[in-house]
């Protein structure tokens, strides 16, 4: 085999992302700093919100979202079992309890419909997921949590620079979370970002994010700065540096285009995967939305393909082309089955695209050509 291996994803870094890591570094600022402080401002803009905190991971700002929101043991979340486990860890690592509602077959979402019946006197927020970009249907969310008083934590880790109903995520609603990494559509090597309307609440993971301390390290050790501070909460270790920001901050500049392509690679895939009957390919919601396309994750009917998903995965590595699994439905993992008692069969859309789900290649390291390999790869296997 002649051709190289074709990544199921890897960051784009443009010439200019490069040299700015390289100033960064040679200005000696590396912690958090002006380069942070550039990319907040750059995110807020972009994503048309008041407030946006640069965070070290997706992971932290749920986190730290849910401690400021003082989420308490006992308490409950509701949130879907398509989804990173951290969605579910950040629950757990605040004392509270994830309380699971199966998802949409067609989009991978949380089926909104049943949310209602899953609240308790114990709910105190709902923790929707983005999944693959493809924005959940955000309008009967909020319509119940305002009905019940309770917060929306909306894990956007996959959802950068996708709309809904013609606005971006981010620009409205409660609290969201985006995720940069590597793998993500655009990236800060490792990092995240928080979005809010809430002063209170930006106030609170503003200091929660760096040890608790009332100010940051930029407003005490530049010139003029005050060395001195004051601990108002025990917080976390949390900041995003500057070299992180130095990475953001090109790669916002260009994630309109990684979009771009990635939404061209999609509808090729669309087009080219359609006459396979093994496959069920994503589906996009009936409401108005854009998707970043994070993810194109078809299901393997192994009924009619005659194979699993994970031979699928083995035939494709054979091919030389790099595949993914978006993922496991986290109430089958060991901890969560035995912390929580969930078993197969609770939730059984979710568990059906757990045992079936791909990602094939995407991203804008891709050219058509790249693609029309990984293509011919999938006729191939399927004997289409």
């Amino acid at each position: 085999m002649n051709e190289e291996f074709l990544p199921f994803s890897i960051p784009v870094l443009s010439q200019a992302t490069i040299d700015e890591v390289v100033a960064c570094l040679k200005s000696g600022w590396l912690a958090t700093g002006p380069r942070v402080k550039q990319f907040e401002e750059a995110l807020k803009k972009y994503l048309k919100a008041p407030y946006g905190l640069a965070m070290n991971s997706a992971t932290s700002g749920l986190h730290v979202a849910l401690k400021c929101l003082e989420i308490k043991p006992g308490d409950e979340i509701i949130t879907a079992p398509i989804t990173f486990v951290a969605t579910l860890n950040t629950i757990v690592h605040n004392g509270a309890q994830p309380v699971l509602v199966d998802v949409d077959l067609n989009t991978y979402n949380i089926d909104v419909n049943q949310i209602e019946a899953a609240i308790t006197k114990r709910t105190r927020a709902i923790m929707p997921i983005h999944f693959a970009g493809i924005p959940v249907d955000l309008d009967p969310i909020y319509k119940i949590a305002a009905q019940h008083n309770l917060r929306v934590i909306e894990d956007a880790a996959h959802a950068i620079g996708s709309y809904y109903k013609g606005k971006i995520i981010g620009s409205f609603g409660d609290v969201q979370v985006f995720s940069f990494h590597p793998n993500k559509v655009m990236t800060t090597g490792e990092g995240g970002c928080i979005t809010t309307r809430d002063a209170a609440l930006a106030k609170a993971i503003s200091v929660m994010r760096f040890h608790g301390i009332d100010r940051e390290a930029w407003n005490r050790y530049g010139k003029g700065g005050n060395a001195h501070y004051d601990v108002i909460q025990p917080g976390y270790k949390y900041n995003m540096m500057d070299i992180q920001a130095a990475i953001g901050i090109h790669q916002l500049q260009e994630l309109e285009s990684f979009i771009a392509i990635r939404t061209k690679l999609a509808k090729r895939y669309n087009e080219a995967l359609a006459n396979i009957p093994a496959l069920t390919l994503p589906q996009l919601p009936p409401y108005d939305c854009r998707t970043c396309w994070y993810l194109y994750a078809p299901l393997v009917k192994q009924e009619i393909a005659g194979f699993t998903r994970d031979e699928f995965m083995q035939k494709m590595a054979a091919a030389n082309i790099g595949t993914g699994y978006h993922y496991c439905a986290a109430h089958l993992y060991t901890f969560y089955r035995e912390q929580f008692g969930w078993k197969r069969g609770q939730f059984p859309n979710a568990e059906k695209i757990s045992d079936s789900i791909v990602s094939l290649p995407l991203g804008a390291h891709m050219n058509f050509a790249q693609q029309d390999r990984a293509i011919a790869a999938i006729h191939k296997i399927f004997g289409a």
